[in-house]
Protein backbone atom coordinates (compact mmCIF):
# COMPACT_ATOMS: atom_id res chain seq x y z
CA UNK A 1 0.00 0.00 0.00
CA UNK A 2 2.84 2.23 0.69
CA UNK A 3 4.51 1.73 -2.04
CA UNK A 4 1.42 2.45 -4.06
CA UNK A 5 0.48 5.62 -2.16
CA UNK A 6 4.58 7.00 -3.29
CA UNK A 7 4.03 5.77 -7.02
CA UNK A 8 1.12 7.74 -7.03
CA UNK A 9 2.31 10.54 -5.17
CA UNK A 10 5.17 11.18 -7.63
CA UNK A 11 3.04 10.53 -10.39
CA UNK A 12 0.84 13.41 -9.36
CA UNK A 13 3.79 15.99 -8.63
CA UNK A 14 5.55 14.72 -11.95
CA UNK A 15 2.31 15.89 -13.46
CA UNK A 16 1.78 19.22 -11.45
CA UNK A 17 5.56 19.95 -12.78
CA UNK A 18 5.24 19.46 -16.58
CA UNK A 19 2.11 21.69 -16.04
CA UNK A 20 4.04 24.89 -17.09
CA UNK A 21 2.88 24.54 -20.96
CA UNK A 22 -0.72 23.28 -19.87
CA UNK A 23 -3.87 25.56 -20.29
CA UNK A 24 -5.03 26.77 -16.78
CA UNK A 25 -8.63 25.16 -15.42
CA UNK A 26 -11.32 26.96 -16.16
CA UNK A 27 -12.72 28.56 -13.02
CA UNK A 28 -17.13 29.02 -12.58
CA UNK A 29 -17.14 29.83 -9.05
CA UNK A 30 -15.23 32.50 -7.02
CA UNK A 31 -14.56 33.31 -3.68
CA UNK A 32 -16.57 36.27 -1.65
CA UNK A 33 -14.52 35.82 1.46
CA UNK A 34 -10.84 36.81 -0.68
CA UNK A 35 -10.21 40.08 -2.19
CA UNK A 36 -11.27 40.86 -6.02
CA UNK A 37 -9.02 43.22 -7.83
CA UNK A 38 -10.31 45.09 -10.50
CA UNK A 39 -9.00 46.95 -13.25
CA UNK A 40 -12.02 49.94 -14.74
CA UNK A 41 -11.05 51.06 -18.68
CA UNK A 42 -10.93 54.41 -17.15
CA UNK A 43 -7.55 53.48 -14.98
CA UNK A 44 -9.97 53.11 -11.61
CA UNK A 45 -9.12 50.22 -9.65
CA UNK A 46 -11.44 48.61 -7.50
CA UNK A 47 -10.23 45.80 -4.29
CA UNK A 48 -13.41 44.92 -3.25
CA UNK A 49 -15.12 41.23 -2.53
CA UNK A 50 -17.32 39.45 -4.97
CA UNK A 51 -21.20 39.45 -4.43
CA UNK A 52 -22.43 38.12 -7.20
CA UNK A 53 -21.94 37.19 -10.87
CA UNK A 54 -24.70 37.09 -13.15
CA UNK A 55 -24.20 35.12 -16.66
CA UNK A 56 -25.52 34.48 -19.61
CA UNK A 57 -25.03 31.06 -21.95
CA UNK A 58 -21.74 30.79 -19.23
CA UNK A 59 -20.24 34.38 -20.33
CA UNK A 60 -20.14 37.29 -17.84
CA UNK A 61 -22.89 39.67 -18.24
CA UNK A 62 -22.39 41.76 -14.97
CA UNK A 63 -20.65 41.64 -11.57
CA UNK A 64 -21.48 43.23 -8.36
CA UNK A 65 -18.75 43.63 -5.97
CA UNK A 66 -18.67 44.90 -2.78
CA UNK A 67 -15.75 47.76 -2.03
CA UNK A 68 -13.57 47.94 1.20
CA UNK A 69 -16.40 50.15 2.38
CA UNK A 70 -18.88 47.46 1.65
CA UNK A 71 -20.40 49.50 -0.89
CA UNK A 72 -22.00 47.61 -4.27
CA UNK A 73 -20.55 48.57 -7.56
CA UNK A 74 -21.98 46.77 -10.59
CA UNK A 75 -20.38 46.37 -13.52
CA UNK A 76 -20.13 45.65 -17.28
CA UNK A 77 -17.57 43.87 -18.87
CA UNK A 78 -17.39 47.07 -21.18
CA UNK A 79 -16.54 48.59 -17.76
CA UNK A 80 -13.55 46.56 -17.30
CA UNK A 81 -9.80 46.07 -18.77
CA UNK A 82 -8.92 43.08 -16.37
CA UNK A 83 -9.01 41.67 -12.74
CA UNK A 84 -8.13 38.96 -10.68
CA UNK A 85 -10.29 37.59 -8.81
CA UNK A 86 -10.10 33.91 -6.58
CA UNK A 87 -11.46 30.91 -7.21
CA UNK A 88 -13.96 28.91 -4.71
CA UNK A 89 -11.52 26.69 -2.58
CA UNK A 90 -8.90 29.26 -3.21
CA UNK A 91 -7.43 28.22 0.08
CA UNK A 92 -7.06 24.80 -0.25
CA UNK A 93 -5.87 25.42 -4.11
CA UNK A 94 -3.16 27.93 -2.00
CA UNK A 95 -1.56 24.58 -0.31
CA UNK A 96 -0.59 23.49 -3.40
CA UNK A 97 1.57 26.45 -3.90
CA UNK A 98 5.12 25.63 -3.35
CA UNK A 99 4.89 22.95 -5.12
CA UNK A 100 3.62 23.63 -8.18
CA UNK A 101 5.16 25.07 -11.30
CA UNK A 102 4.81 29.15 -11.38
CA UNK A 103 3.60 29.77 -14.79
CA UNK A 104 4.20 33.66 -14.87
CA UNK A 105 7.67 32.43 -14.46
CA UNK A 106 8.29 32.05 -18.34
CA UNK A 107 6.03 35.08 -19.04
CA UNK A 108 7.54 38.19 -20.96
CA UNK A 109 4.25 40.00 -20.05
CA UNK A 110 5.53 42.13 -17.01
CA UNK A 111 2.32 44.08 -17.68
CA UNK A 112 0.90 41.19 -15.82
CA UNK A 113 1.13 41.08 -11.59
CA UNK A 114 2.65 37.75 -11.60
CA UNK A 115 2.15 37.52 -8.05
CA UNK A 116 -1.81 37.01 -8.30
CA UNK A 117 -1.32 34.24 -10.76
CA UNK A 118 0.96 32.67 -8.84
CA UNK A 119 -0.67 32.33 -5.32
CA UNK A 120 -3.74 30.99 -7.14
CA UNK A 121 -5.74 34.05 -9.06
CA UNK A 122 -7.09 33.55 -12.26
CA UNK A 123 -6.89 36.15 -14.43
CA UNK A 124 -9.97 37.71 -16.97
CA UNK A 125 -10.02 40.20 -19.52
CA UNK A 126 -11.86 41.87 -21.68
CA UNK A 127 -11.49 41.41 -25.62
CA UNK A 128 -13.59 41.32 -28.44
CA UNK A 129 -14.85 38.62 -30.11
CA UNK A 130 -16.90 37.26 -33.08
CA UNK A 131 -19.81 35.30 -32.10
CA UNK A 132 -22.21 33.92 -35.21
CA UNK A 133 -20.79 36.82 -37.08
CA UNK A 134 -21.72 39.06 -34.45
CA UNK A 135 -18.97 41.22 -32.47
CA UNK A 136 -19.45 41.57 -29.11
CA UNK A 137 -17.12 42.38 -26.11
CA UNK A 138 -16.22 39.78 -23.44
CA UNK A 139 -15.10 39.37 -20.01
CA UNK A 140 -12.78 35.92 -20.35
CA UNK A 141 -10.69 33.86 -18.61
CA UNK A 142 -7.08 33.40 -20.05
CA UNK A 143 -5.89 30.16 -19.55
CA UNK A 144 -2.04 30.30 -20.02
CA UNK A 145 -1.32 33.24 -18.89
CA UNK A 146 2.74 32.30 -19.06
CA UNK A 147 2.95 31.70 -22.49
CA UNK A 148 0.45 34.14 -23.98
CA UNK A 149 2.31 36.74 -25.68
CA UNK A 150 1.70 35.90 -29.63
CA UNK A 151 -1.77 33.30 -28.97
CA UNK A 152 -3.86 33.97 -26.31
CA UNK A 153 -6.71 31.12 -25.03
CA UNK A 154 -9.40 32.07 -22.98
CA UNK A 155 -12.11 29.72 -20.97
CA UNK A 156 -14.85 28.85 -22.99
CA UNK A 157 -17.73 27.75 -20.05
CA UNK A 158 -19.99 26.06 -21.87
CA UNK A 159 -17.38 23.83 -23.44
CA UNK A 160 -17.99 19.91 -23.61
CA UNK A 161 -15.07 18.09 -22.72
CA UNK A 162 -13.34 14.68 -23.51
CA UNK A 163 -13.14 11.47 -21.51
CA UNK A 164 -11.36 11.38 -18.10
CA UNK A 165 -9.43 9.12 -16.41
CA UNK A 166 -9.05 8.65 -12.98
CA UNK A 167 -6.51 7.18 -9.82
CA UNK A 168 -7.62 7.45 -6.15
CA UNK A 169 -10.27 10.05 -6.81
CA UNK A 170 -7.69 12.56 -8.75
CA UNK A 171 -8.38 13.27 -12.25
CA UNK A 172 -4.78 12.15 -14.20
CA UNK A 173 -5.44 12.34 -17.93
CA UNK A 174 -8.81 13.49 -20.59
CA UNK A 175 -10.94 15.65 -19.34
CA UNK A 176 -9.99 18.14 -21.69
CA UNK A 177 -12.11 20.84 -23.29
CA UNK A 178 -13.36 20.64 -26.89
CA UNK A 179 -13.38 24.52 -27.48
CA UNK A 180 -11.78 27.39 -26.51
CA UNK A 181 -11.91 30.84 -27.49
CA UNK A 182 -8.33 31.81 -29.53
CA UNK A 183 -7.04 35.53 -30.50
CA UNK A 184 -4.12 35.83 -32.17
CA UNK A 185 -1.88 39.07 -32.11
CA UNK A 186 -4.06 41.93 -32.08
CA UNK A 187 -6.99 39.90 -34.43
CA UNK A 188 -10.71 39.38 -33.18
CA UNK A 189 -11.02 36.68 -30.82
CA UNK A 190 -13.15 33.10 -32.01
CA UNK A 191 -14.60 30.13 -30.99
CA UNK A 192 -12.39 27.38 -31.65
CA UNK A 193 -13.44 23.57 -31.83
CA UNK A 194 -12.24 20.94 -31.55
CA UNK A 195 -13.24 19.06 -34.78
CA UNK A 196 -12.43 22.48 -36.83
CA UNK A 197 -8.69 22.86 -35.17
CA UNK A 198 -6.74 20.87 -38.23
CA UNK A 199 -8.48 22.98 -40.27
CA UNK A 200 -7.43 26.11 -38.93
CA UNK A 201 -3.94 25.09 -38.43
CA UNK A 202 -2.75 26.73 -41.10
CA UNK A 203 -4.15 30.48 -40.10
CA UNK A 204 -3.17 29.46 -36.95
CA UNK A 205 0.50 28.64 -36.96
CA UNK A 206 1.80 28.71 -41.10
CA UNK A 207 4.39 31.53 -40.22
CA UNK A 208 6.21 29.15 -38.14
CA UNK A 209 7.92 26.34 -40.40
CA UNK A 210 9.71 25.21 -37.07
CA UNK A 211 6.32 23.75 -35.48
CA UNK A 212 5.25 22.35 -38.30
CA UNK A 213 8.06 20.37 -38.40
CA UNK A 214 8.60 19.61 -34.77
CA UNK A 215 4.91 18.43 -35.01
CA UNK A 216 4.31 16.80 -38.27
CA UNK A 217 2.83 13.90 -36.94
CA UNK A 218 1.22 15.97 -34.32
CA UNK A 219 -1.62 18.45 -35.38
CA UNK A 220 -4.16 16.92 -33.63
CA UNK A 221 -6.08 18.77 -30.78
CA UNK A 222 -4.62 16.54 -27.90
CA UNK A 223 -1.48 18.34 -28.61
CA UNK A 224 -3.08 22.10 -28.57
CA UNK A 225 -1.35 23.48 -25.53
CA UNK A 226 1.98 21.86 -26.77
CA UNK A 227 1.38 24.02 -30.24
CA UNK A 228 0.37 27.19 -28.59
CA UNK A 229 3.17 26.93 -26.04
CA UNK A 230 6.10 25.75 -29.11
CA UNK A 231 4.30 29.27 -31.21
CA UNK A 232 4.84 32.09 -28.34
CA UNK A 233 8.61 30.71 -27.13
CA UNK A 234 10.09 29.13 -29.84
CA UNK A 235 8.69 30.99 -33.34
CA UNK A 236 10.23 34.26 -34.20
Amino acid sequence: MKTRFLSLTFFLFFTIVISAQDFLDGSFTFSNKKESYITLKDGKEIVGFIDDIDRKNGLIEEITIKDLNKKKINLKPDDVLHMYIAPSGFDKLAAFDKKSTDLTEISKDRSMHNEFVKKGYVYFETTDVLIKKKKMTLLLQLLNPGFSEKIKVYFDPYADETMSVGVGGFKVAGGDAKSYYFKKGDAVAFKMHKKNYEEEFESLYGDCPELKKEFTKKLGWSNVEKHVYFYSEKCK
